[in-house]
């Protein structure tokens, strides 16, 4: 049986262009929910997306309504893909890299694996995955869900909601907490600059940070 709800809102280009600034690495200092198991890595080095979520869910074995919705998905979509626990069969390769570029697609996430690696980076496509195989999925035509919440690397993830990936990892923010998000990472961002700044000056990092006044009071002896 088959579910495919209606596509989620595009991410505006303003606030792609935004999150395309924002590493995950720096979102990661101040937030701790969101993050895909980092098992889930990107095929390719140095890139960064930004989108919003299309959800698919695929039984295992089965590509048939991942095929399908190639027709769908627009360009600077992030399309995400729940495996439903199947790590052998690879349900994105060489073919599907073709026509996801041709589209525009912004990337895809798989709780899975892929296949054809070197297409990937001839095309410079950005998938995260759990690896590679060399076994596939088939038209099995067993049914499956799309932009319906699925779970992809421990977290839930709603068709809507805004993906950030690149080389360190993969986060999935509500709609809500975009630009808050975005103001927070920029900031932390040019924080970090003047800090390198500091350091090249000569100072010492745990005096920067405050971490040596954190220490030295709670070692003090308390009265």
């Amino acid at each position: 049986m088959y579910t495919i709800a209606e596509m989620p809102e595009p991410l505006d280009a303003e606030r792609r262009q935004r999150l395309l600034e924002c590493e995950t690495a720096t979102i990661g200092h101040f937030r701790s929910s969101g993050f895909v198991d980092p098992e889930i890595r990107c095929q390719l080095d140095e890139v960064r997306i930004a989108g919003v979520a299309v959800t698919l869910s695929l039984p295992p074995g089965d590509g048939t309504l991942l095929n399908h919705a190639m027709r769908l998905l627009r360009a600077g979509d992030v399309l995400v893909i729940d495996r439903q626990g199947d790590r052998r069969h690879a349900c994105w390769g060489g073919v599907l890299t073709d026509v996801g570029k041709r589209i525009g697609l912004g990337g895809v996430i798989i709780d899975g694996t892929a296949t054809d690696r070197a297409t990937l980076r001839e095309y410079a496509f950005p998938v995260w995955s759990r690896g590679v195989s060399a076994m596939t999925t088939k038209l099995a035509n067993q049914g499956g869900t799309m932009n319906v919440p699925v779970s992809v690397g421990g977290v839930v993830v709603r068709p809507g909601d805004v993906v950030v990936a690149d080389e360190n990892g993969v986060v999935v923010l509500p709609p809500d907490d975009v630009d808050a998000v975005i103001d927070h990472t920029l900031a932390l961002q040019e924080q970090e600059e003047r800090i390198l700044e500091r350091l090249a000056a000569g100072e010492c990092l745990p005096d920067i940070s405050g971490a040596t006044t954190l220490v030295e009071v709670a070692m003090k002896p308390s009265n």
